[in-house]
């Protein structure tokens, strides 16, 4: 038996979004939404990831409704194109109860999370904290970032990003009015470039999930961010989730 250890990661997306799905542990309790831990196989190839329907979303008053599965799958697309990888790979599909997200499932340590991470991952930290500033991240908490064996970090729970609003919410204010390192202006000023582009991959892959005025919105906060060069800071509102993990 083959893993998606050894996939490449247009295999796995092959495998989240045809793959055969079964339950493995059924909903995962602590989650404010619907949220269920199920396996993917695909022949000799299997993996574990998470699914999050459509109908099990809570309804919230400052997001459509139906619309959170979506933006997990942009997050996903936005991380790639910035070339960042911060998101795992996730998919739009069916599933046991209907359309849902479905991501690949990061092993992890559940007791290591944002609050006992390290200088040493200073550059990946400051990667999430500007990726959450252009996706106008609502619910960054310590637990949202989970280590994998590999000592890469990865960001989950992307559901209530991309609103038009300033809504950023999050854990990671350590860069807050610090110059924003030359390879991640680098990056994102490759990134403005695509979604400049109304004819580009990722602006045909991101309209169906997100509405042109919250697509127009990215592309100013991204502008923004090249503009001031510089972590945000906290805004006058909320600007910590809670709870904080």
């Amino acid at each position: 038996m083959t893993s998606e250890n050894s996939a490449t990661p247009i295999d796995i997306l092959t495998l989240l979004k045809t793959g055969d799905m079964s339950m493995t542990q059924g909903r995962l309790r602590w989650s404010s939404n619907h949220t269920f831990l199920v396996e993917i196989c695909a022949g000799d190839v299997r993996t574990r990831a998470i699914y999050k329907p459509r109908r099990g979303e809570r309804p919230l008053w400052d997001f459509p409704d139906g619309t959170l599965c979506n933006r997990e799958v942009a997050a996903y697309l936005v991380s790639e194109a910035i070339g960042w990888h911060i998101v795992p790979p996730t998919v739009l599909r069916d599933g046991f109860y209907g359309a849902g997200s479905v991501q690949l499932f990061v092993e992890h340590d559940p007791e290591i999370t944002y609050f006992n991470l390290g200088d040493y991952f200073v550059p990946q930290l400051q990667r999430i904290a500007a990726f959450d500033a252009i996706i106008n991240n609502a619910d960054r908490k310590g637990g949202h970032c989970l280590l994998d064996k590999h000592n890469k970090i990865w960001g989950i729970d992307h559901g209530i990003c991309f609103h038009m609003a300033s809504k950023l919410r999050t854990v990671i204010w350590d860069f807050a009015g610090q110059p924003l390192p030359d390879d991640l202006k680098d990056a994102v000023q490759k990134f403005r470039q695509q979604i400049c582009d109304q004819n580009s991959e990722l602006m045909q892959q991101l309209s169906p999930l997100i509405s042109s005025l919250e697509v127009s919105a990215l592309m100013t906060r991204t502008q923004k961010l090249l503009h001031q060069s510089k972590f945000p800071q906290p805004g006058n509102g909320p600007s910590y989730p809670w709870p904080p993990v």
